[in-house]
């Protein structure tokens, strides 16, 4: 298989490193570029000593990057700095971006979320939403991919096929989510430091997530109608994964068909037989599977439902890989079969 040239941007950060781990033994694609602004001209096993036996281009800036022979590039940036940066980009390179910068498709929404205008919406027009599951045609002949949060895809993989099929009621959806410190991102913080993490779990953000905008966008476009969710996402002391309880109404049977029929073709997307063991995040750590599970409430007419995923992999990283995938005609597993790793 001719491998395809790739740049990461953004490598000195989780998702960066991810995309390195995945990548490195990906048939169809060769990191021939790593950028990391304030780590340039180090090695990634400088700054990531679990890389250091790769043979990986050294660290630049973005600015240094010869683009020419570049066909695809991730961009594992902070969210608000990425927009220039991709707007700059040669025209000839596809773009998978993991920030919250293109998923968005209002303008105004983006700026009542995020705090301030987008800084280019004629790319944000252009921009297909970065969830394969639901998007995989448009992903095949975009030039932009704009990767999902981590929660929303977790709670979307779900939610999607149970709004379009109109089994759940749209008005009264509860979604109760925990995920890892990776979640956060490697920025140094006070309230990333062990001492106030560990041993304890605290819910942040209540009613004002940003993820919560996604979650209406893409639930209202299933749903055909307007959909706002009510979504508390917690933050629990382990490094990685995404556990979303959802709190729906309508009958269990019927959501888990639904499900069932809906993802059973999917590759990385696995429902439990019903009212089975829910899923854990220690069971897809490390891999790009999501899976959900279907409990009937002891409430008739209502469901509880249950799904989980590695934030930094099919939430993030894996994700991007799989719509990369996509976009430049390789089979869509492509370098992502890993089993998850346990314990």
């Amino acid at each position: 298989m001719k491998k395809a040239e790739v740049a990461i941007l953004g490598a000195s950060g989780y998702t960066g490193a991810e995309l390195v781990r995945l990548l490195v033994t990906h048939p169809g694609m060769r990191i021939a570029a790593l950028s990391a602004d304030r780590k340039a001209g180090m090695s990634m096993g400088e700054v990531f000593p679990h890389l250091g036996h790769l043979d990986l281009p050294p660290l630049q800036r973005v600015e240094d990057i010869d683009f020419s022979g570049i066909e695809l590039v991730f961009v594992a940036l902070p969210h608000g700095t990425t927009q220039e940066v991709i707007a700059a980009l040669p025209r000839h390179v596809k773009i998978v971006d993991l920030s919250a910068d293109f998923r968005l498709r209002d303008p105004e929404d983006y700026a009542r979320w995020y705090g301030h205008p987008h800084l280019a919406p004629e790319l944000q027009k252009e921009a297909v939403y970065g969830l394969p599951e639901f998007y995989r045609e448009q992903l095949r002949a975009c030039r932009l991919a704009a990767g999902t949060g981590c929660f929303v895809a977790t709670g979307l993989l779900p939610l999607v096929p149970l709004l379009e099929a109109g089994v759940i009621a749209r008005e009264d959806i509860v979604i109760d989510a925990k995920t890892g410190i990776t979640g956060a991102g490697r920025g140094a913080s006070e309230r990333k430091l062990f001492s106030e993490v560990t041993e304890g779990v605290d819910a942040y953000n209540i009613a004002r997530h940003r993820h919560t905008a996604e979650f209406d966008q893409e639930l209202s476009r299933a749903a055909g109608a307007p959909v706002r969710v009510t979504f508390t996402p917690h933050l629990l002391p382990m490094n990685r994964g995404i556990l979303a309880t959802i709190y729906v109404k309508g009958d269990a049977r019927e959501i888990h068909r639904v499900l069932d029929e809906r993802h059973r073709p999917e590759p990385f997307v696995h429902v439990l037989p019903l009212g089975a063991e829910a899923p854990q995040t220690r069971h897809v750590r490390g891999s790009n599977l999501c899976r959900i599970g279907v409990t009937a409430d002891r409430i008739e007419g209502r469901a509880i439902i249950v799904s989980v995923l590695d934030n930094l992999v099919k939430g993030a990283s894996g994700q991007a890989v799989q719509a990369a995938n996509l976009m430049l005609g390789l089979p869509e597993t492509t370098g992502l079969e890993a089993a998850p790793l346990f314990p």
